[in-house]
Formats: C-alpha cells, sequence, structure tokens
C-alpha cells in the first residue's frame, strides 16, 4: 500500500522513516528514528527531488508509482549524492528509463563513483543560477558545496517561493503523522534536534554554510522541503537566525555547559560543588554531563550553543581519559570557536590532561582559556575551596552579570 502527502496543488511528499535504525551513519543516536524526504512534482513535465535510503525502498517506489498514477517521470533532481537519499538513483533509472537526471558536474561524478549504469546520456548538469521549467513551475538552481558534501545544491521553485534544501535546515528524528512545523510544537520539542543534527553533520563548515545563507537571504521563502525533518513554514526566520549563529559560531546563549568524567567520584563532587556555587551567584541555564554516559553528539550541540564551558577529566594512563578525549577530538573536528573554557585536571600521582587538553583547544579560533588549569590530587581539598571560588568569580565576570 502506498502512504503519499499532498502537500500543495501539484506536490507530494513520498518519503519515509526509519524507527529501527539506532545509529544515523553509525555514529549518532537517533532515539526517536529518522525520516527521509523525497518529494515529487507534478507539473506538465514531472519532477522527482531525491530519492532515499534503501532500507525504505519497497515503500518508496509504491508511493512514486501511485503518485506518477501512469504519468512518465521526466527529471531526477539529485541534491545530495549521500546514500540516505540517493541509494535508488540507479534503480529510478531502471523503472523510468526515459527519466533525465539534473545535478552538479561534481554529483555526476559522483554518480559513476556509486553506480554503474551509462550516467552520461542522462544527465543534464546544472550550474548557479540555471533555471528548469518544468510548466508552470521554473527551478532555479542554487550550488552549496560543503553544505556538508561537496557535490551539492538546492533548487529554489520561483513559482511558489519553496525551498529544497538538501542537507540543510534538517534534523533528526521520524515523521510521526505531522509534516509541517506549524502542526507541532516545534521550537520547544524539535529544535534541540535540529541544532544536534546541524553541529554534529554540519557544524565544521561554517563558511560554506555562510555562503549559502546570504544566497538564500536574496530570496523570497515561504516553504523549506529538507531532505530529513518537518517541512518548515511558520519558524523560517527563526531557524535560520540559528543557522546564522551556529555557522558563525556565536554563542546562542551567556550560559555554562560542563563536561566531565570521573573515574571514582572526585572530579564529579568537584564540578558539582562548582555548578551549585555558579548557581548561587545567579548563573541561569546551567548544563551538566558526565561524558562517559551522554553521547557526544548531544553534549556538542549543547557547547554551540553555550557560551563557557567548563572541561574536568582525570589523566588516564598519562593522557586524558578516552570519553574526554572524544568530546575534545568532536570540538575540534567540528570546529567549535569562540568559546570561553575552564579546564580542571585530576590525577592521583601525575596530572597532566590539562596541559593537553589546552594545546588543542589552541587550535579553535578564538579560544580563551579564563584561568590556570584547577589541578586536583584525588579529591578537591578544602584549602582548594578558594581557587574553586576564584573560577566562580572569573567566570561570573566574564559572563557580565
Amino acid at each position: 500500500m502506498y502512504n503519499i502527502r499532498n502537500l500543495k496543488n501539484d506536490l507530494f511528499y513520498i518519503g519515509c522513516s526509519d524507527r529501527r535504525l539506532q545509529l544515523f551513519e553509525s555514529a549518532y543516536p537517533i532515539p526517536d528514528g529518522i525520516s527521509y524526504n523525497s518529494y515529487l512534482l507534478k507539473d506538465e513535465k514531472t519532477v522527482l527531488f531525491d530519492t532515499v535510503d534503501k532500507c525504505c525502498s519497497c515503500q518508496f517506489f509504491k508511493n512514486l508509482e501511485a503518485t506518477l498514477d501512469g504519468k512518465k517521470l521526466d527529471y531526477l533532481v539529485v541534491q545530495h549524492m549521500e546514500p540516505d537519499h540517493a541509494a535508488l538513483i540507479k534503480d529510478v533509472k531502471r523503472l523510468y528509463p526515459d527519466v533525465k537526471i539534473v545535478c552538479t558536474a561534481k554529483a555526476q561524478t559522483m554518480i559513476k563513483q556509486f553506480f554503474d549504469f551509462d550516467i552520461d546520456s542522462c544527465i543534464i548538469q546544472v550550474k548557479e543560477g540555471d533555471i528548469l521549467k518544468t510548466g508552470t513551475h521554473e527551478l532555479q538552481f542554487i550550488m552549496a558545496p560543503m553544505v556538508h558534501w561537496p557535490e551539492v545544491m538546492v533548487t529554489y521553485d520561483k513559482t511558489t517561493k519553496s525551498l529544497f534544501s538538501a542537507d540543510a535546515f534538517g534534523s533528526f528524528g521520524a515523521i510521526n503523522g505531522n509534516l509541517i512545523d506549524k502542526e507541532v510544537h516545534w521550537e520547544r520539542d524539535f529544535l534541540d534536534e535540529y541544532r544536534r543534527y546541524y553541529t554534529n553533520i554540519v557544524g565544521k563548515y561554517g563558511l560554506q554554510v555562510q555562503m549559502l545563507l546570504k544566497k538564500v537571504a536574496a530570496l523570497d521563502i515561504q516553504t523549506i522541503y529538507p531532505l530529513h525533518g518537518l517541512i518548515i513554514k511558520e519558524n523560517i526566520a527563526l531557524l535560520i537566525d540559528k543557522y546564522n549563529k551556529w555557522s558563525t559560531y556565536t554563542p546562542e546563549e551567556n550560559c555554562v555547559l560542563i563536561a566531565y568524567t570521573s573515574v571514582y567520584g572526585g572530579t564529579e563532587s568537584a564540578v558539582e560543588i562548582l555548578a551549585g556555587k555558579l548557581a548561587d551567584i545567579g548563573i541561569k541555564n546551567i548544563k551538566m554531563f558526565d561524558l562517559a554516559f551522554t553521547h557526544h553528539s548531544k553534549v556538542l550541540a549543547e557547547a554551540f550553543k553555550a557560551s563557557h564551558i567548563i572541561l574536568a577529566t582525570t589523566t588516564y594512563n598519562a593522557g586524558v581519559f578516552e570519553s574526554m578525549q572524544s568530546f575534545i577530538h568532536s570540538l575540534v573536528t567540528h570546529n567549535l570557536q569562540n568559546r570561553k573554557y575552564v579546564l580542571i585536571e585530576n590525577g592521583s600521582w601525575a596530572a597532566t590532561c590539562g596541559s593537553q587538553i589546552k594545546t588543542e583547544l589552541e587550535k579553535l579560533k578564538g579560544s580563551e582559556i579564563l584561568t590556570d588549569t584547577l589541578c586536583l590530587k584525588s579529591t578537591l581539598k578544602k584549602e582548594q575551596l578558594t581557587e574553586l571560588e576564584n573560577v566562580v568569580i572569573t567566570i561570573e565576570k566574564s559572563l557580565n552579570i
């Protein structure tokens, strides 16, 4: 049985959701699943915007056949070649042999990497600003390289003022009946997953996202159709504002994130005391995570949100404790800039991890270490409470509260 949704006159949603997958890209937990969005435009010419992951192939082709309802498929617009959106290109070509594949030059090369059919004979290669007229609709193609692969483009429907945005403006989470942001409590229930998706999937490429945002700013956009997550209508301005902050590495809030690891409780006790003292002076919205138990993708999203980050961990095998080391690696590889840090190291006989963390953070533009590293020897001692108080005072001054 097919499962299609009529979005607007001649535009249909024919995508699907996966609630069984545990890790997106074998890396990111998705407890609420993931959607693979695909759209079909039935104008004088029919246009399919991307395919879906192979796990949904049966449902997808039922949806496509039912929506076409006997019409031929004229165009397949390939905006992004990642297999969760492009896995079924060859099958679409096999079932609809006359289809023309519309894509960038880089995508054409990538199609040859993934598939072995005669690609060149059916390709329409497009570049910045090219327009495809399908009847009543005019589709304008906008290049978006490294958001977040080099072949990416997005498509602006000039007729309906709609942006088919590839992986930009997407999110983790399955579609649960409601397709559009105005049908849910979007900011309350969904924004966090949009942030986690952006920071982990796209976060490294702030400069390239800025280039796309400048192009988007010149367009009158009434609807955004991403390849993952809900269709955006009511929250376009808010989401673009968040993208602008995330891609310029501008904190969303003047607040404190505490990320720690603790083997026998000494480090955890110290940061619990520190968190309480920060709260006592009026600091709100403190977030605190044990990195051994909270996946780094969630903590990274919070790091993009917060202005101040406290990193507290143990020295382990003369280095940084593994889960903290993994988180530091994530901060660096996702290029998080312009944050203020406090470092706390613990070591029963040789506390050395603080200097190693500092070396890594120095790779990030705009990083500022606010204080000398607070060094614990197994546990926080009474005589160190003054040092802890000084950390609190320094953070208070830096936050300007």
